[in-house]
């Protein structure tokens, strides 16, 4: 008998002692041992105010303690995001768990620059921490732009969109079958501007660059140099020099092209088949296809920036209302109650307005869900897709 207490005993211990070595090695696995270290850094643009930069030390029982986290930028950047198993990885403002050893880094990106472009059926918003939204069409995943960071400015094309980053790379998505989005081994670059199937960009020499459809010469851009903008339309292109005269290349079946006598210019904005220009002295110019008076801007005064769409024209005034003229089949012109606005963009046949406090308005047409824009906030600017106009 007391042999055979003797062997309980032992297999008692026994399992005791396995139970025992499992738990501490899950425990290790964890990294619950019982003390955790959480290491926190930032990339350039900011700091982890708190609890502070460096490597801690904490306490864990089971699943330990929360931690606050605060991210504060340095002026002329934005909070972006955390990388770590954070409670929400979009906000400065948040915390973490304590389970295991973890390590997480605060991102910031430098500031986004207010601009707008145009195009066909989606819209796309970037916000001034340079995260990038969409809506609308996206058949070719032209929308697919939410893990997009660090972006500066987009644009939009036909079906699809471009984006720009601080350190002059392009990236974009969407329908490629005239390789509008070969863009991956462009470098110093400081502007994007989308056509319909072409996509332009701007040096920082002021020579110019383009890929995709060139069925009507839209992409014969190579000669161009000291331009400071460009606009990509449905098939030709403009660029504006800073003694403000004006260069176009491309499809000229309506006079979109013909800008060569245009002076004293300080914007440019490209449509379906006509373009348009704004002079110093806050008046309108444009030439090109006429049939629904999109090129009726001639009495426009006082206009900061102007968009074009696919018929028609939209003009923001030094007051912040806005004005517009052309094809209003689906009410894309209806934007004359608008105000506070500081930003306009042009698409195929919708109109959107960023507003000061950065909410976004849209009218027009809304089939693909392209005006569905009521929810966004803190947009710096905003993009559409097919055409292109640029405020700078």
């Amino acid at each position: 008998m007391k042999m055979i207490s003797g062997l309980r005993k032992f297999h008692y211990v026994t399992r005791v002692s396995v139970f025992l070595v499992t738990v501490a090695l899950i425990a290790g696995m964890a990294g619950c041992n019982p003390f955790c270290t959480l290491t926190i850094d930032s990339t350039e643009g900011g700091s982890v105010t708190v609890p502070g930069e460096g490597t801690f030390t904490y306490f864990v029982s089971q699943c330990g303690p929360w931690v606050d986290l605060v991210a504060e930028a340095d002026e002329g950047y934005r909070f972006v995001e955390w990388t770590g198993y954070v409670g929400n990885v979009d906000a400065a403002i948040t915390g973490i768990q304590i389970c295991r050893h973890e390590s997480i880094t605060a991102h910031f990106w430098p500031e986004c620059t207010p601009m707008v472009t145009a195009g066909s059926f989606h819209t796309v918003g970037l916000k001034d921490n340079g995260r990038v939204f969409a809506v609308g069409d996206n058949s070719h995943g032209q929308c697919d732009v939410g893990n997009w960071r660090g972006i500066n400015q987009t644009a939009a094309g036909g079906y699809h969109t471009v984006g720009l980053k601080p350190d002059g790379t392009v990236v974009a998505v969407g329908w490629n079958n005239y390789r509008q989005c070969n863009v991956g081994g462009w470098t110093d670059i400081t502007q994007v501007a989308a056509g319909d199937l072409h996509t332009v960009v701007l040096r920082s020499d002021g020579t110019v660059v383009a890929a995709g459809d060139n069925g009507f010469g839209q992409c014969n851009v190579s000669g161009w140099t000291d331009i400071n903008q460009t606009a990509a339309g449905d098939w030709h292109t403009v660029g504006l020099k800073p003694d403000g005269t004006v260069v176009a290349a491309g499809d000229n079946s309506h006079g979109q092209c013909n800008v060569d006598n245009w002076t004293d210019i300080v914007q440019i904005a490209a449509g379906g088949n006509h373009t348009v220009g704004v002079k110093s002295d806050g008046t309108v110019v444009a030439v090109g296809e006429n049939n629904d008076g999109q090129c009726n801007v001639g009495n426009w005064t006082y206009i900061t920036q102007v968009a074009a769409g696919g018929y028609h024209t939209v003009g923001l005034k030094s007051d912040g209302t806005v004005v517009a003229v052309g094809d209003n089949e689906y009410g894309q012109c209806d934007a004359g109650g608008w105000t506070d606005i500081i930003q306009v963009s042009a698409g195929s046949n919708h109109t959107v307005g960023l507003k000061t406090y950065g909410i976004v308005v849209a009218v027009g047409n809304n089939d693909d869900g392209q005006c569905d824009v009521g929810g966004w906030t803190l947009i710096r600017w905003v993009a559409l897709g097919g055409w292109t106009d640029i405020l700078l």
